[in-house]
């Protein structure tokens, strides 16, 4: 709905209603002046009166974009970091459990046994945001006394 309607997904109420009237007023023939500097747009009216309705309101507008969120996040590609944090900035809550505060308020938290298997991206438990951890493995063949 964003695409639609050619708008930034912070933006405000007001960007939002004259980008809808724009959209109407591109889109209907009867409304259009051939002096209009509108470029036509052969776009469905009950599509763009949905992306107003969905996007002027609040809560409708939160639960579009969670479903936005959580559709990026399954995408093939994986989720994009939003940052690459290394393993020494994290603090060791536990033995096995390092953990990073998130910009939200959350908790990034990678375990031993993810880094095992190679795992890198971690998400906030507060918030959608995805971290790129950066660490090396150590084998333990290297570490193991002849005894």
């Amino acid at each position: 709905f964003y695409q639609l309607l050619g708008i930034t997904y912070d933006a405000p109420l007001s960007t939002i209603k004259s980008a809808y009237h724009k959209a109407l007023l591109a889109s209907h023939p009867d409304k259009r002046s051939f002096s209009s500097t509108i470029p036509p747009v052969d776009v469905d009216i009950a599509l763009l009166k949905e992306a107003y309705t969905i996007l002027s309101n609040a809560s409708s507008r939160v639960a579009y974009d969670n479903i936005l969120r959580n559709t990026r996040v399954k995408t093939s590609t994986g989720p994009r970091p939003a940052q690459v944090i290394s393993l020494e900035d994290f603090e060791e809550a536990e033995e096995g459990v390092w953990t990073h505060s998130c910009r939200c308020g959350g908790t990034y938290r990678i375990i031993e046994e993810d880094m095992d298997t190679g795992r890198h991206l971690v998400g906030c438990e507060g918030c959608s945001e995805v971290v790129w951890v950066g660490y090396e493995l150590v084998n333990d063949e290297h570490h193991a006394t002849d005894g």
